[in-house]
């Protein structure tokens, strides 16, 4: 079976979708708050899910091209977070340092308010056959970069 443009796209777009909807299970049914770097490989993939609706309601084959710029954007801060999950160099300040960034003067000093702690970036809250969640949004964001590019370079 040859797979059309068409069926490349709704893949990929399906991918980006599936990636998303297993981080916010993760985060609402798992109870597993997400870190800065865990929300920003996030907007990739809404925006390839849209970048493939309109694809595959236009049939335009250079979208193709945006929706694999959107799945190494995500590979990439994945690729990034693996870092610093592995200590191979230094995360942002603002989720490896413990950050109150957000948190008002006034709620800090309330006994009243209960402050949850910062996610951690640099910490790895679940991983499967040895591969953070980061691990394995990267891994998958890259395949997604192929079928979108597969979808983008289809003549059909």
């Amino acid at each position: 079976m040859t797979l059309t443009r068409r069926h490349l796209t709704l893949l990929a777009t399906l991918g980006s979708a599936a990636l998303l909807a297993g981080a916010f299970a993760f985060q609402y049914i798992g109870g597993m708050a997400p870190c800065q770097l865990c929300l920003w490989q996030r907007w990739p993939h809404a925006a390839a899910v849209l970048i493939g609706a309109v694809a595959l309601t236009t049939g335009w084959r250079g979208l193709a091209w945006l929706g694999a710029l959107a799945a190494l954007t995500t590979a990439g801060i994945g690729g990034f977070h693996v870092g610093v999950e592995q200590g191979w160099w230094a995360g942002l300040a603002s989720c490896t340092a413990g950050s109150i960034e957000g948190i008002s003067a006034a709620d800090l000093l309330n006994p009243a308010v209960d402050v949850a702690a910062p996610v951690r970036c640099d910490a790895i809250a679940w991983s499967m056959l040895g591969i953070s969640m980061a691990g394995w949004n990267m891994l998958v964001s890259l395949g997604l970069a192929g079928v979108w590019a597969a979808a983008a370079l289809r003549r059909d």
